[in-house]
C-alpha cells in the first residue's frame, strides 16, 4: 500500500472534524471556518451557511423596506399613471392602496398591466392578488418557509397597532443568506460601470471609483475618505442607505436602486442639463 492510499479521504476528514460536537453556535462556526481553512469547503459555501445561521436570529424589521420607501400604486389612478410608477420603480410587484399606505387592498403584478395595453378587458381591482400581512417580529427563517409554502413573493409588514410599517420580499430574505441576487435590472459584469438609460439618466455601479465618477460627471469629489461612489453615498448619509433612498450632492440627484444590509450595489444618477458630461456608452 502506498503512502497516498493511507491518507484520510475528504469524507473521513470532514467526519472527524464534525464529530467534535459543538456546544453552541459559535463553536459550530469555528468548526466550519476550520473546515474552510483545511479546504474542505469553499468560501461561497461557508458564506451561505453563515448567512443561513444568521437568518434564524433576524426579524422582518431588520430587512424590510420601510413604509416611507415603499413603491405603491393607487387603485384610483389611471392605468397610464400606474405604468409610469411601474417603469420608474422597475419592480415586478406593487402594493395597491386605497385611502393611503395603511389601506393595502392587494398586490399588483406588473405583468398584469399587459392586458390593458393588449386591449383586453381590464379591471384593476380584479387584477389584484391577495396581500399577506405579517408582524415586524416574525423571524426570517419562519417567513422563508411560509413564502415557499404559499408561493408568495411579497408580504406587507404591520406594526403592533395594525398600521403598515413596510414590506418584505422573498428576495430580501434570500439575500441575507446568499448575498445580492441579480435580476434583469442589474448590470452585466462585462458592461461599463456607468450606463445611460432610455430616460437620459445614468445607472452607476456603486463600485465605480471616485476618479472615474468625477471624470464622467465633471464633479470634484475627494477620495481621501472613500474610494467608490458607494462609499460617497454612505459617507454623505452616515449609514448604509435603503433601497430607493434619494440624496442630492454636488449638483446631482442620486437614487439608491439596489442595496442590502451589507452594501450598496447600484445607483441612479440624474445630472443637471447644463452639466458637461464626458462621453458615456448608452445602454444597449
Amino acid at each position: 500500500m502506498d503512502a497516498s492510499s493511507s491518507r484520510p479521504g475528504l469524507i473521513e476528514r470532514l467526519t472527524a472534524l464534525l464529530l467534535r460536537e459543538p456546544e453552541d453556535r459559535e463553536q459550530l462556526l469555528d468548526l466550519l471556518r476550520g473546515a474552510f481553512e483545511r479546504h474542505l469547503m469553499d468560501a461561497d459555501a461557508l458564506s451561505i451557511i453563515e448567512g443561513a445561521l444568521a437568518v434564524a436570529d433576524m426579524a422582518v424589521r431588520d430587512v424590510m423596506v420601510p413604509r416611507a420607501q415603499m413603491d405603491v400604486v393607487d387603485i384610483n389612478d389611471s392605468p397610464e399613471r400606474i405604468v409610469d410608477v411601474v417603469l420608474d420603480a422597475a419592480h415586478s410587484r406593487f402594493p395597491a392602496i386605497g385611502e393611503g399606505k395603511d389601506d393595502v387592498l392587494g398586490i399588483l403584478l406588473a405583468k398584469d398591466l399587459l392586458r390593458y395595453f393588449a386591449g383586453k378587458e381590464f379591471d384593476m381591482r380584479d387584477m389584484l392578488r391577495p396581500a399577506i400581512f405579517i408582524p415586524e417580529s416574525k423571524r426570517l427563517n419562519v417567513l422563508l418557509r411560509e413564502f415557499r409554502a404559499s408561493r408568495n413573493h411579497m408580504a406587507i409588514v404591520v406594526d403592533e397597532y395594525g398600521g403598515v410599517a413596510g414590506l418584505v420580499t422573498i428576495e430580501d430574505v434570500l439575500e441575507q443568506i446568499v448575498g445580492d441576487i441579480e435580476d434583469e435590472y442589474d448590470f452585466d459584469e462585462t458592461e461599463d460601470n456607468i450606463v445611460r438609460d432610455n430616460t437620459g439618466r445614468y445607472r452607476v455601479k456603486a463600485v465605480t471609483e471616485i476618479a472615474d465618477f468625477n471624470e464622467a460627471f465633471a464633479t470634484q469629489f475627494a477620495d481621501e475618505d472613500y474610494d467608490t461612489v458607494g462609499g460617497l453615498v454612505i459617507h454623505q448619509l452616515g449609514r448604509l442607505p435603503k433601497r430607493n433612498e434619494v440624496l442630492s450632492v454636488g449638483g446631482l440627484r442620486i437614487q439608491v436602486l439596489r442595496a442590502d444590509s451589507r452594501r450598496v450595489h447600484t445607483l441612479l444618477v440624474d445630472a443637471q442639463k447644463d452639466l458637461p458630461l464626458a462621453p458615456i456608452a448608452p445602454a444597449r
